[in-house]
């Protein structure tokens, strides 16, 4: 669901880039006592947050559309971080995205975190995953409440998608053929994300209990050991390096959207000054694009660019968030001592 550019007016993508830096200012606001207390958080955080980037990379078939989709990945990090450093995370996965790997614009970086993020963060988690799975915490609520929060965070995103496009005047907008095949395949792809979700959730869960603090609907567990974070670590670079390799490549579901209804940029939509600058800045700083080289390769060349690609981006996001929480959390520390 990653926006190109293109589609967005720079006073729809302003602000939206508005409304999103106000998200992330509460967030950083939230996390100040959180990061002063606990460094493990700071390294779970970025492991997590580097598992999906690479779980991004792998776009899985949807059966009889000849469309595809990839997790967001929100609702997970929800689980794990709590909303406000899974939002912080969402907000360092796409930003390396568009501006290392030219996977969704950069005028359009708002507006992708805002629908792929705000509404599973703070609509989605707090008021469906989490009541669902607060009292009795079992593999069927995980299940049921992971596949809900998923479907209902992706439909208000899907649905986000349309409305900045239209008042974005853009593109010629048939705006109820664009609505109803958004809506339905967002559909399908929130459920299959939402089994995803209650999957890793669960083994976790099992096999990594320290991550959660009483159980997996607790927002921030302290990781006590780090063999859960080597067991997501390990698993970011496998997918980003080995199982990228076999995703789909059919269209998303944004882009078989945009197919299917036939949407056309206005002529001259793309001639104005700050879409220009946002481009080169695009172009200037993505050493892999679109996840490969950035020259012509066929092949098992082509192969190892993805691979590169995907390693490249799991390393980069790991370090970016480590990094990053690690001065939120001294910022916290001195803080404290001052109070």
């Amino acid at each position: 669901m990653h926006m190109a550019d293109a589609f967005l007016s720079p006073a729809v993508g302003g602000g939206m880039w508005a409304l999103s830096a106000a998200a992330v200012g509460v967030s950083i606001r939230k996390n100040r006592e959180l990061t002063g207390e606990s460094n493990r958080i700071v390294s779970l955080t970025a492991v997590s947050a580097a598992f999906i980037f690479a779980a991004q990379m792998i776009n899985f078939t949807i059966p009889g559309t000849g469309s595809s989709g990839h997790i967001a990945g929100a609702l997970f990090l929800c689980i794990l971080l709590g909303p406000y450093l899974s939002f912080l995370a969402m907000g360092a996965i796409l930003l390396i995205q568009a501006l290392f790997f030219a996977d969704g614009g950069i005028l359009a970086f708002g507006a992708n975190l805002f629908n792929m993020a705000f509404f599973t963060n703070f609509i989605a988690y707090p008021l469906i995953y989490r009541p669902l799975t607060k009292k009795t915490v079992s593999k069927k609520r995980i299940f049921g409440a992971s596949i809900l929060g998923s479907v209902a965070g992706l439909q208000m995103g899907a649905f986000a998608v349309v409305l900045q496009t239209l008042l974005s005047g853009r593109v010629e907008l048939p705006f109820t053929a664009f609505v109803l095949l958004m809506q339905p395949i967002h559909l399908a792809i929130g459920i299959i994300e939402g089994m995803i979700t209650a999957v890793l959730v669960s083994y976790l869960s099992t096999h990594a209990p320290d991550i959660f603090d009483d159980s997996p609907a607790a927002a921030y567990g302290e990781v006590k050991s780090g063999r859960s974070l080597g067991l997501i670590g390990g698993a970011a670079f496998f997918c980003a390096g080995i199982v990228s390799l076999f995703a789909s490549s059919l269209p998303d579901g944004l882009e078989w959207s945009i197919e299917g209804a036939g949407l056309s940029l206005v002529p001259g939509a793309v001639s104005g000054g700050i879409h220009q600058g946002a481009e080169a800045v695009q172009e200037f700083f993505s050493f892999l694009p679109d996840y490969g080289f950035a020259f012509e390769a066929e092949g098992a060349l082509a192969a190892a660019g993805t691979t590169v690609a995907g390693i490249a981006g799991v390393a980069l996001t790991g370090l970016v968030l480590y990094i990053a929480g690690s001065r939120m959390r001294r910022t916290g520390v001195k803080r404290n001592e001052v109070e």
